[in-house]
C-alpha cells in the first residue's frame, strides 16, 4: 500500500497555507501551536469564546462527539478565519473494540494483521468524530521494569518497524482525508525506552550509532509509511531534553528524513524541561522548544505565553513560528478538515461490530504464546469431563483490557470464564477466584480453590498483574507474580491435576517456581475484548498456538536489561557455565562474563514460542558464496512441520559480523515471514538479502556493508537455527 502523505505536497495545500497564514494574526498563530484538553460537557460559554478567538488548535482526549462537533462548527463558522480544530485522543490499542495491548500484538508477528487491527480502531474513532491518534508507539525497549513497554512492540527495532508502519497504514487508511480515516502520531520520539533503571521518564543516554541503529529506525519506518505527524518524548536524551533537542528535531528529522507534518510535544513536556535543568524558566522553555522543532504545545501553555515577549525582543525569529503554524496548517488540510464541513455529532453504536471482534479474537488467538506444554497437555480434551478455573484475573473484565483503553466497555469483554462456560455449561466448569486480585496476598480463598481443583480433570490457573500494574507510570522493581499468586500454585499443584497456568500481564514477569509446578504456560498478555475465546479455542485446540516473543524474558529481574542482540564480550561465556569460578587473578580460569548465582541466559530468548506440533529446520544453503554491492543473494532452508497438526510458524533470519570497525551484536534479526504448514509438509523458505539489508554504521557514521564474513541463521527463534555463512566483498 503506497504511503497516506505524498513526498511532495500538492500545490494547491501549500497554496491555500501561504494565503492563510498573511490573514492570521499573532494570536491566532500561536492559538493554532497551542493543544488543550478542557471542553466542559455540555460546551461551556469559556469554551466558545475561546474557539471563536483562535486560543486552540487542537483539543486531546475532550469532550464527546456531541461537544467536539460544536467546537468544530464554532471555529468552522464563527471564528474570524474558520480555521478547523484537531481532535486528538489516545487511541493506543482499540476505540471501542479494544485489542490486545501492542506488545500483545507483536507476539504475532503478523503485519498484515496489526495493520487490519488499527484499520478496526481508526474506523471507530472516526466515526466518533476523532482526527488523530498518539499511536503508535515506536519506543525501543530493552527493560521490562518499565511500565509503558506494554505499548511498545518489543526490543528489536526491525520487528517494531514492520509493525509500527503497519499501524500507520491501518489507522490513515489509503486517503488521509477519508471519512474513516484518522492521523497516526509516531512517539515518543526518541529515546524514551531506554529510561535508567526502568523508571519512566528517567534519563537516557544512547550513543549515536546506537541511537541510528536502534532508537531511530522504527521512526524512520512511520516516516516513509506517511505518518501525519510526531511526538516529541519525555526523556532527556544525551543532557539535552527531547522536546528541545535540535540534533533529533531539526537535523533528523527535518533535514535528513524531510518530514514535513507537524511534531507535538507530550504532556507538559516542553514546561518539564525546567526540572530537567534544561531551561530556566517558562520563557526559556518556549524559546528552546521553538527553536528545537516543536511545532504544538500540549496542555502546557509556555508558548502562547511567552512567545510574543520573545519576538518583540528580538530573541526570536518569526520564521520559526510560521513555519511550524505552517506544519500544522498542513496536516488539517491534508486530513480534509477545511473541506469536510461541520461533523455530525456520532455516538458510540449499540455495540462493536462483529467484523471487529473478529480481527480483535484473530490478533487475541495469534498474539498467544506457548512457553511449556510438557507431554503435550495441551490442547485439552473436548470431552474432558469438568475443568477447574482458578485466578483473579479469569474474570476481570477491567483488567483484560489491560493499560491506556480510553472508550472500551468492560461489560463487553469476554473473558475467559464467560467463554469456558459458554462452551462447556456451569456444571462442567467450577470457578474459584483464590485470590481477590493480582495484588492479594490472603489465603483466605485458597480452601475453595483447592477444593475446586480436586473435582476437576484439569486445573486452569489465570495468574499475572491487574491492568493497574503496567502503563504510563507504573514501573516496577520486581518482575514476579506479585501477591500470593506463587502459593496459589502451590497448594493447587499438590493435587496432583494438571495445572495449566495462563498469565495476562502487560509486560514480561519471572514466574520460574510456578512454570516448575505447571504442565503447560501460556502467556496471552492482556488480551482485550475477545481475549476470553480466543484462549479458549487454544486451550481446547480450535487453533494451534503461533506467537513468538518480541522481548527477552529474564531469568530474575537482576539480569535486567537483558536482549538478544547484545555485543559480545573479550571473555565470553559458555552455557554450561554457573557458580565460583576456579581460578584466581593470576590464573584467571573461568573468569568469564555471567553470574555466580543465576544461568547468564534468559527464561525464555527472543522469537521463542511453542506451538502444538514440532518443527524442523535444515539443510540452509546460500545462492552464492560471495555477495557484491549492487547484487543480492538467496538464504534458504527447509521447514518441515514433523508433528502432527496443521500450524503457522514464524521463520526468522539472522545475521553476524564477526569482524568489523565497529563490533556489532552477536545476532540482529534481518527478516521473517509467518509461513504455514501442513501436518508432515516440508517448504523450502527463501530469503533475498542484498547490501542494503546488512549495511550498519562504521566507526565515522557511515551507513555501510563493510567487506568480510557474515554468519547467518534461519532460525524458529534467537538462539536456534540452520547456519552458515557468506563473504561481502567489494
Amino acid at each position: 500500500m503506497s504511503p497516506t502523505l505524498p513526498a511532495a505536497p500538492p500545490p494547491d495545500i501549500e497554496q491555500r497555507i501561504n494565503a492563510l497564514l498573511a490573514k492570521m494574526t499573532l494570536d491566532e498563530k500561536l492559538g493554532q501551536m497551542s493543544q488543550a484538553t478542557g471542553l466542559a460537557v455540555p460546551l461551556s460559554e469559556q469554551n466558545k469564546e475561546e474557539i471563536r478567538k483562535g486560543r486552540w488548535g487542537s483539543f486531546l482526549n475532550a469532550g464527546g462527539a456531541a461537544e467536539r462537533s460544536e467546537a468544530q462548527r464554532i471555529a468552522l463558522k464563527e471564528s474570524r478565519l474558520g480555521i478547523p480544530l484537531i481532535f486528538g485522543r489516545d487511541v493506543i490499542h482499540g476505540y471501542r473494540t479494544v485489542l490486545p495491548i501492542p506488545l500483545g500484538q507483536a507476539a504475532s508477528w503478523d503485519p498484515e494483521l496489526v495493520q487490519a487491527g488499527a484499520r478496526v480502531a481508526g474506523r471507530e474513532a472516526a466515526a466518533a468524530g476523532l482526527h488523530w491518534t498518539f499511536a503508535p508507539m515506536l519506543d525501543i525497549t530493552r527493560d521490562p521494569r518499565w511500565g509503558r513497554i506494554a505499548e511498545t512492540l518489543g526490543e528489536d527495532p526491525l520487528v517494531t518497524s514492520r509493525l509500527g508502519a503497519a499501524m500507520v497504514r491501518g489507522f490513515q487508511g489509503d486517503k488521509l482525508d477519508a471519512p474513516d480515516s484518522i492521523a497516526a502520531c509516531a512517539k515518543h520520539y526518541v529515546g524514551y525506552g531506554a529510561a535508567e533503571g526502568g523508571r519512566d521518564y528517567n534519563t537516557t543516554w544512547i550513543p549515536e550509532i546506537q541511537l541510528r541503529e536502534v532508537f531511530l529506525r522504527s521512526f524512520d519506518a512511520a516516516r516513509k509509511a506517511g505518518v501525519a505527524t510526531f511526538m516529541s518524548a519525555f526523556n532527556n536524551l544525551n543532557g539535552v531534553p527531547t522536546s528541545g533537542n535540535e540534533f533529533t528535531l531539526r537535523q533528523v528529522l527535518r533535514k535528513e528524513w524531510k518530514f514535513d507534518g507537524f511534531v507535538v510535544s507530550d504532556w507538559n513536556s516542553i514546561t518539564e524541561m525546567i526540572p530537567h535543568g534544561y531551561a530556566a524558566d517558562e520563557k526559556d522553555a518556549a524559546f528552546k522548544g521553538v527553536r528545537a522543532g516543536v511545532d504544538m504545545e500540549m496542555v502546557s501553555t509556555s508558548y502562547h505565553d511567552n512567545l510574543k515577549a520573545l519576538l518583540a525582543a528580538g530573541k526570536l525569529d518569526q520564521k520559526l513560528i510560521d513555519d511550524a503554524v505552517r506544519n500544522i496548517l498542513r496536516v488539517k488540510f491534508r486530513l480534509g478538515l477545511f473541506d469536510k464541513g461541520v461533523p455530525v455529532a456520532a455516538e458510540l453504536p449499540a455495540a462493536p461490530e462483529e467484523a471487529a471482534l473478529g480481527v480483535a479474537k484473530r490478533l487475541a488467538t495469534e498474539s498467544l504464546v506457548l512457553l511449556k506444554n510438557q507431554n503435550a497437555t495441551l490442547p485439552l480434551a473436548k470431552s474432558i469431563g469438568k475443568i477447574a478455573v482458578i485466578g483473579p484475573l479469569a474474570n476481570s473484565p477491567v483488567d483484560q483490557m489491560g493499560s491506556w483503553v480510553m472508550d472500551g466497555q468492560a461489560p463487553e469483554v469476554r473473558t475467559p470464564l464467560a467463554a469456558l462456560r459458554e462452551r462447556f455449561g456451569e456444571f462442567r466448569v467450577a470457578w474459584a477466584a483464590g485470590l481477590k486480585t493480582s495484588r492479594d496476598s490472603s489465603h483466605d480463598g485458597f480452601a475453595e480453590a483447592v477444593e475446586a481443583a480436586r473435582g476437576a480433570d484439569a486445573v486452569l490457573v489465570f495468574l499475572g498483574e491487574e491492568m493497574i500494574l503496567s502503563g504510563e507510570a507504573h514501573s516496577r522493581a520486581y518482575l514476579n507474580l506479585p501477591g500470593a499468586q506463587e502459593a496459589l500454585v502451590d497448594e493447587l499443584a499438590k493435587t496432583g491435576k494438571p495445572v495449566i497456568v495462563v498469565i495476562l500481564a502487560g509486560r514480561p514477569l519471572t514466574f520460574q517456581n510456578v512454570a516448575v509446578r505447571a504442565s503447560a504456560v501460556l502467556y496471552a498478555w492482556h488480551p482485550g475484548t475477545m481475549g476470553g475465546p480466543a484462549i479458549a479455542d487454544v486451550l481446547f485446540g480450535d487453533a494451534v498456538p503461533s506467537g513468538k516473543l518480541t522481548v527477552t524474558f529474564p531469568r530474575t529481574v537482576g539480569q535486567v536489561p537483558i536482549y538478544y542482540a547484545h555485543l559480545n564480550t573479550g571473555r565470553p561465556p559458555s552455557e554450561s557455565e554457573l557458580g565460583i569460578p576456579a581460578g584466581t587473578p593470576v590464573d584467571p580460569k573461568g573468569f568469564t562474563s555471567k553470574y555466580l548465582d543465576v544461568d547468564f541466559t534468559p527464561e525464555y530468548p527472543f522469537g521463542f514460542g511453542l506451538s502444538y506440533t514440532s518443527f524442523e529446520y535444515t539443510n540452509l544453503a546460500i545462492s552464492t558464496p560471495q555477495l557484491r554491492t549492487g547484487t543480492r543473494i538467496e538464504i534458504s532452508a527447509d521447514v518441515a512441520n514433523t508433528g502432527t497438526r496443521d500450524a503457522d510458524e514464524i521463520v526468522q533470519l539472522y545475521m553476524h559480523a564477526p569482524a568489523g570497525s565497529v563490533a556489532r551484536p552477536v545476532r540482529e534479526l534481518k527478516d521473517f515471514r509467518r509461513v504455514h504448514l501442513k501436518a508432515g509438509e516440508k517448504q523450502r523458505v527463501a530469503f533475498l538479502v542484498g547490501a542494503g539489508d546488512i549495511a550498519a554504521y562504521n566507526a565515522t557514521l557511515q551507513l555501510v556493508a563493510e567487506p568480510g564474513k557474515y554468519q547467518v541463521w534461519i532460525a524458529p527463534d534467537s538462539v536456534r537455527g540452520a547456519g552458515g555463512e557468506f563473504t561481502v566483498v567489494p
